[in-house]
């Protein structure tokens, strides 16, 4: 029989459905792939074996009555930013110690009533500051992909390290995941996964602990395309609890698969091309367009000029915002607290103690760019730049363009512990120089892998649509996953 592990939602579901499995055989077989790889990988922060057992119980039963929902029995991780009630809900820091929310996030919830199975929650960048998950406070996530005849281990990249590398490495059938400016592509990119961030607003960000507010939104990493579909039709709803989650139909997405491109125009913006960047990167966008061009797909040249600008206003907005929503955390409620000769003292010992150095980073930048006498000069214009940005999305779209094809990362996965990288954190930021673009626009985008390097690694390409087309990008992923074929990397943990 084959591993269950290896099974994708669409084809567990099916099998559950057929009763030749049951969900508790299933959940028991990613429980104990976890119990015997996590100390390799260290994907999860809290592994939730009676919970899921019992999760996985009620699905069979639900099953067994004709009854099961469209994600019944299928055990997924669930990153550490999104709240589960009455389970470890930390964001991967130290401040939020020992923390266990009362409350279900809507997008878990979502997930929950369709008949999903809780294994755990993953780990992930502190706060989602990162790109590496190297910040977590519980270690950084090991990739499951080596580079040929190399042992070094590798980043699974981030925030989603964790969500990443518990999908390449068997241990969940799907991941939720969060993109702030890259966070769901980039991993998925390292791993070989997908990575689809929706549209700003297609998922409720409620009980998802807040980054940066404007640019934060709720995703899923799979294995392949058609889980995708899957699995962001049950994530997705209109949520009064937020107000930025739009009223619109949720498609059934998973329907757009297979259907023709015949016709579909694809943009190649010139700006991506930027200094550095490998020629096997170069060479899989130029491959990823000849596959789109020959199932029917015209491919347009198109300019986005601001570009350039992207990354510095990113991090302008995204530091500016996280200093006002990580404010919350002084020690008082909830979470970790380190006691002070006063209350002053109480909040700046907590606050000194509980957060990680790229956290203080981006807390320190942000509250110098909202400051009296910066604000103009920094978050004001870095807005403005935002907008122009997102101009140039919309003159593309406007003159036709249905999706937009480009690399997801500038390399392939890096070494954990880099020094060159850990010296220089503007060049750790610059892996999200393909990415950020999404967020500052409020575009959906998918990481899609497409091959690999000369050293065996797996390397991503991105489609960047309409907002609410996300149709529009799982009909043109699935017909560049059908040509690229489908990877996985060499079990050694």
């Amino acid at each position: 029989m084959t591993d269950l592990t290896r099974l994708t939602i669409a084809q567990a579901r099916e099998r559950l459905r057929a009763k030749e499995i049951s969900a508790l055989e299933l959940t028991d077989a990613y429980l104990n792939a976890i119990d015997s790889s996590n100390e390799a990988l260290n994907a999860y922060v809290a592994i939730t074996h009676d919970k899921a057992r019992d999760m996985a119980r009620a699905s069979d039963e639900r099953l067994s009555a004709g009854e099961g929902g469209a994600l019944e029995g299928i055990p997924l991780g669930i990153k550490d930013l999104f709240a589960t009630e009455g389970v470890h809900t930390q964001a991967a820091s130290h401040i939020l110690d020992g923390f266990k929310p009362r409350y279900e996030s809507t997008v878990t919830a979502n997930l929950w009533a369709d008949g999903a199975v809780l294994l755990g929650k993953l780990n992930m960048d502190e706060f989602a500051m990162g790109s590496s998950n190297e910040t977590s406070y519980y270690g950084p996530v090991t990739n499951p992909w080596r580079a040929k005849d190399d042992d070094k281990a590798l980043v699974a990249g981030g925030s989603s390290g964790g969500s990443a590398a518990a999908v390449s490495g068997f241990l969940c059938a799907a991941a939720t995941a969060t993109d702030t400016g890259g966070s769901i592509r980039q991993p998925a990119a390292f791993t070989g996964t997908v990575g689809m961030k929706p549209t700003y607003g297609r998922c409720s960000r409620w009980g998802t602990v807040a980054f940066a507010s404007s640019l934060d939104q709720a995703g899923s990493i799979t294995r392949d395309v058609r889980d995708a579909a899957i699995m962001l039709k049950s994530m997705a709803s209109v949520d009064l609890k937020d107000t930025t989650s739009v009223d619109l139909p949720v498609p059934d997405y998973e329907a757009a698969l297979g259907q023709s491109i015949k016709g579909m125009r694809i943009g190649v913006p010139k700006e991506y091309r930027v200094e550095g960047m490998s020629d096997e990167i170069e060479a899989l966008w130029q491959k990823g367009l000849e596959w789109l061009k020959a199932a029917g797909a015209e491919i347009v040249d198109i300019s986005l000029p601001h570009t350039k600008y992207a990354l510095p206003a990113y991090y302008i907005v995204a530091p500016a915002e996280a200093s006002s929503n990580l404010a919350r955390y002084d020690g008082v409620r909830y979470g970790l607290r380190v006691p002070g000769k006063d209350i002053t003292d109480m909040y700046e010992q907590t606050r000194a103690k509980g957060f990680g150095m790229e956290v203080k980073r981006r807390i320190l930048i942000g509250t110098y760019v909202l400051s009296a006498g910066y604000y103009d000069a920094y978050y004001v214009q870095a807005q403005k730049v935002r907008t122009l940005i997102k101009k140039d999305f919309d003159d593309a779209f406007h003159a036709g363009v249905d999706a937009i094809l480009t690399p997801a990362t500038p390399s392939a996965a890096f070494g954990i512990a880099d020094e060159e990288l850990a010296a220089d954190p503007v060049k750790m930021y610059l892996n999200d120089v393909f990415t950020v673009t999404v967020n500052m626009a409020g575009l959906p985008a998918i990481s899609i892998p497409a091959g690999l390097d000369s050293k065996g690694l797996p390397l991503g390409l991105q489609l960047i649509g309409r907002p609410f087309e996300e149709e529009t990008l799982f009909r043109a992923s699935y017909v560049i996953e059908q040509a690229a074929g489908h990877f996985q990397p060499e079990k050694w943990w």
